[in-house]
């Protein structure tokens, strides 16, 4: 007997929506052999990594405003992945927002104008734009693979950040650390609710679920991106330009990751530094598959990977286990996810083996009967 996979007659629906549970299921009973295995209690450490951080009101809070830039990063990339643009370099766009947005709030920092604000947040969206076009010229000019060209520039984007803040805008009161000034009160998010560190961003996160969820249901544009990204043939035939929608996908997947940035330096950082990010560009990646590439989906897999953080942080203080096992935990769960997404196209099969023995042997040939 074997294990074999045959191709479906056609896309399983109902496998692409379990898949995602199927996944977490996985990870989380692969999590709890590692916790064994390094001698933690496996419930306990569950628990710890996954329950505690919502047992109060201040974690879920922070739960909430660590969501808010997987969301907006993941909300553009799916534009991306659903038009089969593959840009891996969110993070380098979300560096370069943070940085043109936060510039401007260094150029005026004594500044209390209405305006400082939605400069801001114009400038962290051209900045991620800006570094998004550069694969997207690339791809479109040179037929350079924009899944190289994105990741490399990422770690471009965060040698330029360590330039600045160890160079030109490094805080002279900062006592050498690699940091700048910190941003003046009219140059950071307003606070939604008071006594939370639930700012801004997060209404602008939800609006841009919203908006992206009307782009894709309800424009041609949408419709060209889906098209284009699943029958190409189809999508040249119909006259749909795919370099424009190239640099269209791109583009929209840079502005939301730079002005990811931005909300986060103008609000729970405060100022430009090195770390400015754990990761969220490649984190947003997992967020945008684990929510089908869906806008509402995206929402809620951001607060599970938002949730990651959370219960990683949780493991350092309780369990006194190392940073890493966040990064353990969203490599699991991605290596989950596109295995489980293999089943939404293929089958399992148990096959008996045959045997290559021959048959009975016949008579001799010229036997006397």
């Amino acid at each position: 007997m074997r294990l074999m996979l045959e191709r479906r007659a056609e896309r399983s629906t109902t496998i692409a929506l379990v898949s995602p549970l199927i996944a977490i299921a996985l990870t989380l009973v692969t999590m709890s052999l590692l916790f064994a295995l390094i001698g933690k209690h496996p419930i306990a450490a569950l628990a710890v990594y996954f329950l505690e951080p919502l047992t109060d009101s201040y974690s879920l809070q922070e739960l909430v405003v660590k969501a808010t830039p997987l969301v907006m990063i993941a909300v553009g990339l799916s534009l991306c992945y659903l038009a089969n643009v593959w840009n891996i370099g969110a993070e380098g766009q979300y560096t370069l927002g943070a940085i043109a947005g936060g510039g401007v709030a260094l150029l005026f920092p004594d500044s209390d104008s209405p305006l400082l604000l939605p400069a801001m947040l114009i400038a962290g969206t051209l900045g991620g734009m800006a570094w998004a076009a550069i694969p997207a010229w690339l791809r479109t000019r040179f037929n350079a693979s924009e899944i190289l060209t994105s990741l490399m520039l990422t770690y471009v984007a965060q040698q330029i950040l360590i330039y600045l803040v160890t160079g030109p805008w490094k805080d002279p009161e900062g006592y050498g650390f690699p940091q700048s000034r910190l941003f003046s009160e009219s140059a950071t998010l307003p606070i939604l609710l008071p006594e939370t560190r639930v700012h801004l961003g997060v209404a602008i996160a939800f609006l841009a679920v919203l908006l992206a969820w009307g782009l894709l249901a309800k424009t041609m544009i949408g419709f060209q991106l889906k098209v284009v990204g699943q029958a190409p043939r189809a999508a040249r035939y119909a006259g749909f330009s795919q370099t424009a929608l190239i640099w269209l996908a791109l583009l929209i997947g840079g502005g939301a990751a730079g002005l990811a940035g931005l909300l986060e330096v103008a609000s729970t950082v405060g100022q430009l530094t090195p770390q400015i990010s754990p990761g969220y560009g490649f984190t947003a990646i997992i967020v945008a598959f684990l929510g089908r590439l869906h806008p509402v989906g995206i929402l809620f897999a951001a607060l599970v990977l938002a949730l990651s953080y959370l219960g990683g942080e949780a493991a350092q203080i309780q369990l006194g286990l190392p940073n890493a096992v966040t990064g353990i935990f969203q490599g699991i769960l991605l290596f989950f996810l596109l295995g489980c997404d293999i089943l939404i196209l293929y089958r399992i099969r148990l096959r008996r083996r045959v045997a290559a023995h021959a048959a009975k042997a016949a008579p001799a040939k010229g036997a006397v009967a």
